[in-house]
Formats: C-alpha cells, structure tokens, sequence
C-alpha cells in the first residue's frame, strides 16, 4: 500500500466515522446543524451573506454511505460561506504589482500552508477588482478546478485566483470546523459533480454549494482532526521507509546485473577447474600465433603495450587466470567512415550506414540505420557481416564503449565513422569479451580515458581500447562464465516488471 492509499484510507474511516469513537455527552450532529443554521440566518439578515438558492435537499438515493446516528449529510453551501476569485487582467499592469499577495493553484502546497506566492497585484487591483475584500491569514483555501479538492490555509493576507475559493464555516469554535474540513476536503469533492475541463476537471458554483459533507458533533470533529494529525506523523516516517524501498526495489535489477557481471570478471560466477589450464598458458599461446600472423605479414606488428601496474589491478582474481590487456588479444581495429546518406532507411540494392544507436548495449539493432549513396569500390572494407565485434567509440559519456556481436543481418550495412570493428584471437570466447566490457570495472575505465569536453559527447580511442585493462581466465571458462550469464541476466530483466 503506498503512503497516498494508506492516508486515504485512514481519511475514508474518518468520514465514515470509524476513525474515532462516538460519545452520546457530545450531542449530535442535528444540534450543531441548528446552531449552524441560526448563524446562517443572522449573517443574511445582516446582509452580510447572500441566500443560496442552488442548495439542493438530500434524498436518501444521493447518500454514497452510511454514517453513524450522530451524525447528518449536509450541503456544502448550508455549512459554509464561500468566496471565489479573480484574475485582473493581463494586458493591463496597473492591476499586477507587488503589494497585495496573490494565490494560483501553482502557490497552494497539498495540504500544507501558503506563505508567499508568485505574484501580487496592486492596491489599486484590490480596490477595484477585488472589492476590497482580502482573504486573512487562517483562511482555508480550495481549489475547485483543473485540480479539484486540494487545499491549503493562508499563513499570510492575500487574494485569489478564480480557480479557488476562500472558505468562512459559519460555527468554526477553535478552527475546528476548518481543520475538519481541511483533511476532509480532499476526500469529498470528489463525490461532488464535476464535468471535463481542458486541463483536467472542475466543479461550478452549484456544485461547490452542494458537495455532501458528513457531518459530526463539534467535539468529535476535534477528536477526528486529533487522530488524523496524529496518524499523519506515523504514515511521514512510512513514507521515508516506503521511498527508500522503492527506490531499492527500482535499483535492485540493475544492481544485481551489474554484481554479476563483476562477479564474472572476479572469478566468483564459476568454479575454477585445474585440469582447464591456466590463463597464462592461453595467453603465451594468442601471443605465438600473433608472432606468426606477423612473419607471414597478414597482421601488423604493433607497439608494445605497457606493463600493468599493481594500482590498475583493483581486486584479486584467481590464480589460473591473467590480467591482460586488451590489445594482446586483438589482432587488428576496423575505423568507420563518415559517409554523405539520407535520414531514411536503407531500401532495394542501396547500402546503409548504422547509426551508434545499433550498436548501444544489447542486441544489433540493423533497423538504426540510414541509406548511404555508397561507391561500390569500397563498400567490402566497411560492409558489416554476421558475428562481426563492434563498439561505439562515440557516445555520449553514460554509452560511449556500448558494444554487441552481429547475430544476424538482412541488410547492406556500413561501419559508420563512431563505430569500430574488433579482431580477436580465435583462442579467446568473443562473448566472455562482449560481457566484459560492460561491467562497471571497465566502464569506469572507459569513462576516466575517454576524451570530450561535454558529457553528451565522449571518445575513446583505438590506443584507449588498446590499453583497456581486463581479466582473462581459461578459454573453457570463459565459455562457463558466458553460460552461467546467459541464464541469470534474464531473471535481473524479470525482476524490473514487479
């Protein structure tokens, strides 16, 4: 149950009476109502009031539900004087200033208090405009269209907007009446009749003067407020507690996604088996056949790649696996082109050129791409075929380094000039890599080196992929590793729709 349901819960209890306990020494509803009702009279016949005649009787087919003995269903309006508002207008600035505080729905907390408001309007505004009559400090307010029912209690003089009424019980001992109302309100004015706005909903005059309002003695109506106010701390503490929850609860899939992506590369997810070997028995095996692709000339030799530094190695692997670094097990990068295409989708024999968006996190996206006028002579060295490796190299600083491996494709597609190729070694598991590069470990490295001066466009460079750290085990685990994944990452996608 969620904080606003448990509120209104407890509201729904207190105007069915079930909140507190009725006492017969508190006499009944039907008793105030006369007292009401002769106050009423004394404010018309000093002319202080006008009579309402949009109040309508109560019939018992209007009653939405019970209510106990003591208490009686009034008429809004027979409880009540009320007062709407105005907005002078825009075009003529004599009327907006900085004298007399002015209130739009904009300036009402829900069920809080008003102390100041976005806009004023001048003493000549109040004169003339707004007949002189100021609503004071201790006024509860209501809005009654757009969004119908929420009030507020003026902690300062001010006037209104004509969305809002100022609301004068007629028997108010001690603000009770008001506060009653106040925690009530809300509640209740969405019995009244309310008709489509452009914005939301609204109620009218009449309406407004015929809302039902379950009415108690005056002294229950004080117990009421006591226990709402009262309940209203304990459900602030379980709104703390139930925002902290959802929260975790929202976090948690991805959370755990990334725990086991870190437990991977740790070698946590899968037991180590000696008789697999050891990483560095693999990795002298990629390094052999790199020495050979170069002699035969079928690869270029490199640079060598820099020693890694105990500082780069941020936690402990196990001892059949390596730290490598990620140049070791490449062979070669393919570099995109920047090529002149239209925004629309590649169609007939036309090449397409993919957009980074095909290539961030999850699966090849081939649809993420747009037609390219291309020359045939050097559409086979960017063309994009099944199994191909490739990684944004461009992104922004949250995808930049987003990467999949092509499991199939319809199209004539291109590299596009933010998006590279790898070669890996055929002695390394390409998919053990592809889950590697999206664990926080080498997110983090990608983000520390990548280049750009904005977050919405981030580099990283062939020497930065290069370099990029990561733990290698044997190839029959890597394979495991992969596997075990494969099978919990679903479960963490799962776990977002509860």
């Amino acid at each position: 149950m969620t904080p606003q349901e448990l509120k209104n819960s407890i509201l729904q209890l207190a105007i069915q009476g079930k909140l507190v306990e009725q006492r017969p020494e508190e006499g009944t509803a039907e008793e105030l109502f006369a007292r009401i009702q002769e106050e009423k009279q004394r404010l018309i016949a000093e002319k202080k009031i006008k009579i309402n005649k949009r109040i309508e009787s109560i019939s018992d087919d209007v009653i939405p539900f019970d209510i106990p003995e003591s208490w009686i269903w009034v008429r809004f309006g027979n409880l009540v004087n009320y007062t709407m508002g105005k907005t002078p207008p825009r075009a003529e600035p004599e009327w907006w200033g900085t004298d007399i505080p002015w209130v739009s729905i904009a300036d009402m907390p829900e069920s809080g208090h008003i102390c100041e408001t976005k806009e004023s309007v001048t003493s000549a505004a109040l004169d003339k405009k707004f007949g002189n009559k100021i609503s004071p400090a201790g006024t509860l307010l209501m809005s009654f269209k757009l969004t119908v029912g929420r009030v507020s209690i003026l902690d300062i003089d001010a006037v209104h907007n004509e969305a809002i009424i100022s609301i004068f019980p007629f028997v108010d001992d001690d603000s009770t009446e008001k506060m009653y109302l106040f925690y009530v309100l809300p509640f209740v004015s969405q019995f009244g009749e309310s008709k489509n706005a452009i914005k939301g909903k609204t109620l009218n005059d009449t309406s407004i003067s015929n809302l039902l309002i379950p009415l108690p003695p005056l002294a229950e109506q004080k117990r009421i407020v006591a226990k709402i106010e009262e309940l209203l701390l304990y459900i602030d503490r379980y709104e703390l507690a139930w925002s902290k929850l959802e929260q975790f609860n929202s976090r948690f899939p991805e959370d755990m996604k990334k725990s086991l992506l870190q437990y991977a590369i740790q070698g946590k997810l899968v037991e180590q088996r000696p008789e697999e070997g050891t990483a560095e028995e693999l990795f002298t095996q990629i390094q052999q056949e790199k020495q050979r692709l170069i002699s035969e000339k079928k690869i270029k030799k490199e640079k060598s790649l820099p020693e890694i530094t105990e500082d780069e190695k941020t936690f402990d692997i196990p001892e059949n696996w390596k730290w490598i670094r990620l140049g070791s097990i490449l062979h070669y990068i393919d570099t995109g082109k920047s090529f002149k295409c239209d925004e629309i989708p590649p169609t007939g024999n036309k090449c397409g050129i993919i957009k980074v968006s095909a290539v961030t996190w999850g699966k090849f996206n081939e649809n993420e791409s747009k037609t390219c006028y291309s020359n045939e002579s050097w559409v086979d060295a960017y063309e994009i075929h099944k199994n191909d490796f490739l990684i944004c190299r461009a992104n922004t600083a949250a995808l930049v380094g987003g990467c999949v491996i092509v499991d199939k494709i319809s199209k004539r597609l291109m590299l596009s000039d933010k998006v590279l190729r790898l070669h890996f070694t055929k002695m390394i598991y390409p998919f053990y890599v592809l889950w590697a590069l999206r664990t926080p470990f080498i997110r983090n490295q990608f983000g520390s080196m990548a280049t750009g001066t904005s977050e919405s466009m981030k580099n990283i460079s062939q020497d930065i992929l290069k370099n990029t750290v990561i733990p290698l085990p044997p190839i029959p685990e890597q394979r495991r590793i992969v596997e075990k994944l494969e099978q919990l990452l679903p479960l963490c996608e799962r776990l977002k729709g509860f």
